[in-house]
């Protein structure tokens, strides 16, 4: 088994939303669980949905634990048993995804256990401000089960991201060093600009922070709007030695309001923006809120066309 390090010499494409992709399979994730309610109501569709994106060229899925947590699951009619259940289910999910497919194919692709932050729990927007401060041992508290149960199950690397605080991604690393130091981790940073965290840290001191675990194997940012992408990775680069990740929104805009999103500025794809990043020193990309399996088609058949034999061809 080659591990994931290894293949970081040349771009490495991993998958879009989850959220997207299971409503367009028709699911409903308009609830606080989000995507996670689907965990236990129509579990086969995750599953299709990291087939989909296996199929479009993703060589790594990152699970359905971003939005998964013991409290979110008790606060919404589980029991303590059935959220572990359901957090397991989502790895379980993502692996038979990825055998299935090596089996098809004798492609080896890769899965991410996906940590998303405290304020993606609170599911007031706060993973995109910031707005919350816990101690060290209570950022630890919160992610500890959930750490648990993916790592019961198995994933090739952790997914620690859209994060916005800089105090709980160092309490979710030193927690992974507790708990299983030789798991690969990347970390991904939510802003509040291109060069800026959301709780004001600046975007190079902390990707410098992070970087000094042996551990992270990659450093960047996720959820951000297209345009910033090419300065936030430039920024990265610049300031570690490491691989940089970025998997940015659509173009679409997000209203709180009405809780929709929209195209102010017309569709545009991730792909065509490709050549930018790349000058700027991305090695890991993907797509975030309003991606799909399409997207990621996209930009696989643009990656094979800049850098040629170098991109795995899932044909």
């Amino acid at each position: 088994m080659i591990k994931i390090t290894e293949e970081l010499t040349k771009p490495l494409l991993i998958d879009g939303a989850m959220s997207t992709a299971l409503e367009q399979l028709g699911a409903d994730t308009n609830n606080p669980l989000w995507t996670a309610s689907v965990l236990a109501k129509q579990p086969n569709l995750v599953k299709r949905v990291h087939q989909e994106y296996f199929k479009a060229g993703a060589r790594l899925v990152i699970t359905d634990t971003y939005q998964a947590n013991v409290p979110a699951f008790i606060a919404n009619g589980y029991t303590e048993h059935q959220a572990h259940q359901l957090i397991q289910r989502a790895v379980k999910l993502a692996k038979e995804a990825r055998d299935e497919y090596q089996q098809a194919t004798g492609i080896y692709n890769y899965v991410a256990g996906a940590l998303g932050p405290y304020g993606a729990y609170l599911a007031d927007g706060s993973e995109y401000t910031g707005d919350y401060q816990l101690s060290t041992s209570e950022y630890q508290q919160f992610h500890r089960p959930r750490l648990i149960d993916i790592l019961s199950v198995g994933v090739d690397v952790l997914a620690i991201e859209t994060q916005p605080r800089l105090d709980e991604v160092l309490a979710e690393l030193e927690l992974v060093n507790e708990l299983a130091p030789e798991t690969p981790c990347y970390v991904s940073f939510s802003l509040k600009n291109w060069n800026t965290l959301a709780d004001g840290t600046p975007l190079a001191v902390a990707a410098q922070t992070v970087a000094k675990y042996n551990n992270v194997f990659a450093v960047g940012v996720n959820c951000i709007p297209l345009e910033e992408v090419a300065a936030a990775v430039e920024t990265v680069h610049n300031a570690i030695a490491k691989p940089v990740i970025a998997y940015p929104n659509s173009s679409a805009v997000y209203n709180p309001q009405t809780k929709t999103w929209t195209y102010p500025h017309g569709h545009r794809s991730l792909s065509s923006y490709l050549p930018r990043w790349l000058a700027a020193g991305l090695t890991i990309v993907g797509g975030c809120c309003t991606t799909t399996p399409h997207d990621i088609a996209l930009l696989h058949e643009h990656l094979q066309e800049l850098t040629g034999k170098e991109i795995d061809h899932h044909d």
